[in-house]
Parts: C-alpha cells; sequence; structure tokens
C-alpha cells in the first residue's frame, strides 16, 4: 500500500508478518524521523504498523511530511513488505 493523503495527513498502514517484524519496522523509522526533525505518529501492534505524516504547527501536509514520506519508504524497503 502506498500513502494515502486523507484530511490533510499523508497516511500509509503496513501488514507484517508478527509482532517484531512491527517492532522492528517502527524502530526503523526512528533515524529518517530524527534526521528531518519531524516526527510522525505511529501506532503498531501484532501485524500492522500505521504511520500518519502532518505538520500540526501549519494545521496541514508541508513540503517536510513529503520528505518524510519518502525517506521512510527508503527505510522499509528492506522490510520487502
Amino acid at each position: 500500500m502506498s500513502w494515502i493523503e486523507t484530511d490533510g495527513s499523508l497516511v500509509r498502514e503496513f501488514r507484517t508478518p508478527d509482532f517484531m517484524t512491527s517492532f522492528r519496522l517502527v524502530s526503523a523509522l526512528v533515524e529518517p524521523a530524527e534526521a528531518l526533525q519531524h516526527h510522525p505518529d505511529i501506532t503498531f501492534g501484532w501485524g500492522h504498523v500505521r504511520v500518519v505524516l502532518t505538520t500540526h504547527d501549519a494545521g496541514g501536509l508541508t513540503d517536510l511530511d513529503f520528505q518524510l514520506a519518502k525517506a521512510i519508504d527508503k527505510a522499509v524497503k528492506p522490510f520487502d513488505l
């Protein structure tokens, strides 16, 4: 699944085979977020990860959200999901 733009946010959901893969996927998102100093809202559990990007102080999407989406796409490639 790719990014979906909805309600002033970019959303992407991942299906994973187990909880540890979900956890590792979330961990892989930390470095790109820190590098851009832009932090997503992330929820995860057994078999799923949901990432929401928005710029709260701008009231919606900015270029930074799209930059982080690209960085996240690159970070998750090794997971082959």
